[in-house]
């Protein structure tokens, strides 16, 4: 934890909000705010998601789920230094950004996972939806916006340049390559049956 991590925890408990709370209350509200920037940075979206946690929190402790979600909201801003809504605004500014001068590092991006699924210099082989899901979320942490927006970079790049579809080509390879030695790495889960038989004594 850096000193910074410390200094935000503690103006976080000291805060209006951060006073009321338990020490498990505290926590528990840290994670969870933690919880709602991973997702906000996954799909740039957060409403269902925190009134579903915040009913969860609050269903175990002594308070309504309005309560609940406004204690989330508290301690995403303190940890954070912005609101929900302003880190998703700013991830959706990027991505325009992105999506006008970033084209070339999408396709770029693109044609990476085609290696993930299958190397020939090493031999190993990657399912296409975590290839896809690794080389998004890079691409995400470059350009600063959200996963669900580096992919749809990446998707119209590729069918921009390439005139087919990424998923179509991940597929195919995951198909011809991965999925042949997944079966073969799978262990067998019924013994083989022998040709003999079984003689049972008569009583």
């Amino acid at each position: 934890m850096t000193d910074n991590d410390q200094m935000r925890i503690h103006e976080a408990r000291t805060n209006a909000t951060g006073k009321t709370l338990s020490d498990s209350q505290f926590d528990e509200s840290w994670a969870l705010a933690e919880i709602m920037e991973r997702g906000i940075r996954k799909s740039g979206s957060f409403k269902e998601k925190l009134s579903d946690y915040a009913y969860a929190f609050s269903r175990s402790e002594k308070f309504d789920v309005m309560k609940g979600e406004t204690i989330i909201r508290d301690q995403f801003k303190a940890r954070y230094g912005q609101t929900m809504n302003e880190m998703r605004k700013e991830l959706a500014e990027r991505e325009v950004d992105a999506r006008e001068n970033g084209r070339d590092e999408a396709l770029a991006h693109a044609r990476q996972i085609e290696k993930l699924i299958f190397d020939p210099a090493s031999g190993d082989t990657m399912p296409f939806y975590k290839a896809f899901d690794h080389v998004g979320g890079a691409l995400a942490e470059k350009f600063n916006i959200t996963e669900s927006g580096a992919k749809n970079l990446m998707k119209d790049a590729y069918r921009e340049v390439e005139g087919r579809e990424l998923y179509n080509t991940g597929k195919a390879l995951e198909e011809k390559y991965h999925r042949p030695q997944r079966d073969a790495d799978r262990p067998k889960t019924q013994p083989e049956l022998g040709l003999e038989t079984v003689k049972v004594r008569s009583r």
